[in-house]
């Protein structure tokens, strides 16, 4: 499947493992896939969005109301123009305000109004991994929400620590994006 003329946003929290999310869109970009990004504040303090604007060609999003542009309807034209949704990485921070209906920045807001696919890619240290409230999150996420998930894969972790939580890497993240948008098609072929 090549993802020729597909539409792909690709939002991005506040962790480590943002350093991968540059790999993933030039993977996707290679792909003939067109890319925006949305970041979340936090997420600028691990790669900066000029970065991120000169791999996928669009400008970097973050703010909900920047002073300097005109973004009354902004976050809904971005919930709906992509063809999928790629958040990478997710955070427990991230998977509790959605689980929550937390809509208090452009990403999280987007996320309550898109009806589009969304594959999540976690990553987080093991103890948060593990700790009942995200695993909660998680599960609404992806059972009630209906997000597909990319990991969390076991490894070593930049706190220095080893176990479940590290995010998937860039191939794994792409080859399931081609399956979220592909599992698409074929619904549509159905319809």
């Amino acid at each position: 499947m090549s993802l020729r003329s597909k539409k792909i946003l690709v939002g991005m929290t506040g962790g480590i493992a943002c350093y991968k999310v540059p790999n993933v869109i030039r993977l996707l970009i290679k792909e003939e896939a067109e890319v925006q990004v949305v970041m979340t504040e936090a997420a600028t303090r691990f790669v900066t969005p000029l970065t991120l604007e000169s791999i996928s060609q669009h400008p970097v999003a973050v703010q909900m109301f920047p002073s300097d542009e005109f973004v009354g309807t902004r976050h809904i034209d971005l919930a709906e123009w992509p063809d999928g949704i790629l958040i990478a990485p997710a955070t427990a921070n991230f998977l509790g305000k959605v689980a929550g209906g937390i809509s208090d920045d452009l990403l999280t807001t987007i996320m309550c109004a898109t009806k589009r696919p969304v594959l999540i890619a976690p990553a987080m240290n093991p103890g948060m991994w593990s700790n009942k409230i995200t695993q909660r999150n998680f599960k609404t996420a992806t059972e009630v929400l209906g997000w597909v998930s990319v990991g969390p894969d076991a490894g070593d972790m930049a706190c220095e620590s080893s176990g479940m939580g590290r995010m998937s890497e860039p191939e794994a993240i792409f080859e399931a994006v081609m399956g979220l948008l592909s599992a698409k098609r074929g619904a549509k072929k159905k319809a």
